[in-house]
């Protein structure tokens, strides 16, 4: 039952279109905070607390590059999450053609 409990964890962490979006965007590559925000079209506090649950989930890692700090995908352990995402259409498209160069 505990397996259960994590999993619907995940799914309601899932069920936010904006943590949902952000997963497919991490699918891609890792990225900044400031590609999330132009991306998504959103403040940087709102993007950080959509980070920080995903955080603390154990969604996304981040590592740091100079100033900035990178986020990317986790699921390695979580196939279900996998699974999930490898039915979202894919973002690379939209990604690649960032203009947001404020971590370059």
């Amino acid at each position: 039952m505990e397996q259960i409990q994590v999993m619907a964890d995940y799914f309601k962490l899932l069920g936010d279109k904006t943590r949902l979006t952000m997963l497919a965007m991490l699918k891609e590559r890792a990225l900044c905070v400031c590609d999330l925000v132009e991306f998504l079209e959103t403040s940087q506090p709102n993007v950080s607390q959509h980070l920080r649950k995903l955080k603390d989930a154990g969604l996304v890692n981040e590592s740091r590059k100079g100033q900035w700090i990178y986020y990317s995908l986790n699921i390695e352990g979580k196939p279900y999450i996998g699974n999930i995402l490898n039915h979202i259409p894919s973002l690379k498209e939209k990604i690649d053609n960032l203009k947001n160069d404020c971590c370059e």
